[in-house]
């Protein structure tokens, strides 16, 4: 009989303190070099888990502004689209709220062969919910426990979970935040959410290093980015996911069907 794995949690977790956010590629050919790179790698996992049947889902958390859209997006920039789904997790509609909070992630989970992009995720019970008060100390609280089981749910049934915290410094956010105020372009991004949160700094990052001692995993570990420098959390985002989504996975492309080059020779008179 299968026994259902066990979370372990990850004996030093991260914290947001220890990471050096001085980390940059300063020339732009080395970023497109790398980006290219990296790209060319993650197409080829996408191939390895469309092949083998394999699924995927990646959990993007961090600071508003602080480069998770734009990760993605270059993450994804190479790929099949109809391999993978980008879900933007805003807040939950009324009849998502009348329901258990990890109701509407049931719908976002990925299917066979495909990759599951969360942008931003379940674990707004402990950060958002907790600080703003959404959500009680007793909920919060209880939702470590029903996260770390959600995933291992997740992952006994052959999902490999990626979890990547954008990090940057409240000074390099509030760069940001003026920069799409003035841009016509980005100023949609910015909401007064946005900056009514600014405002709970120190709360959101006690609530960040909570989240990262009660939930990295060594089965699902938390990679937090640094993200000051753009060009640098991009390369490094899509590095580690890739890294993560590769581990124990042959993606090689496999060898041609005798029976297929038999055909194309035959028929097409193509020599292979």
């Amino acid at each position: 009989m299968h026994q259902p794995s066990q979370i372990v949690l990850e004996e030093i977790p991260p914290v947001l303190s220890q990471v050096d956010l001085s980390k940059e590629i300063s020339d732009k050919s080395v970023y497109e070099q790398k980006l290219k790179k990296w790209q060319k790698r993650m197409l080829a996992v996408q191939q390895a888990y469309f092949r083998q049947d394999r699924r995927a889902m990646l959990v993007f958390e961090g600071w508003d502004a602080a480069g998770k859209g734009g990760a993605i997006r270059r993450i994804t920039e190479k790929l099949d689209p109809r391999g993978f789904d980008v879900h933007p997790i805003s807040a939950p509609t009324p009849d998502e709220l009348s329901r258990h909070y990890l109701y509407r992630f049931q719908t976002r989970q990925p299917s066979k062969g495909s990759i599951s992009i969360l942008d931003r995720s379940y674990y707004g019970r402990v950060l958002v919910e907790r600080v703003e008060g959404f959500a009680t100390e007793q909920a919060w609280q209880r939702a470590y426990s029903e996260i770390n089981e959600y995933e291992r749910q997740l992952i006994d049934d052959g999902v490999r979970i990626v979890k990547v915290f954008m990090h940057i410094s409240a000074e390099e956010q509030l760069k940001r935040f003026e920069e799409r105020l003035t841009n016509p372009v980005k100023r949609w991004k910015l909401t007064e959410e946005d900056i009514r949160n600014r405002e709970k700094w120190s709360d959101y990052e006690v609530a960040i290093n909570d989240m990262f001692a009660n939930t990295s995993s060594s089965a699902a570990p938390w990679n937090v980015i640094a993200g000051n420098h753009k060009w640098y959390a991009r390369v490094k985002a899509l590095k580690q996911v890739v890294k993560a989504l590769e581990r124990d996975v042959d993606i090689e492309p496999p060898e041609l069907d005798p029976v297929i080059i038999e055909a194309a020779e035959k028929r097409l008179g193509i020599i292979v």
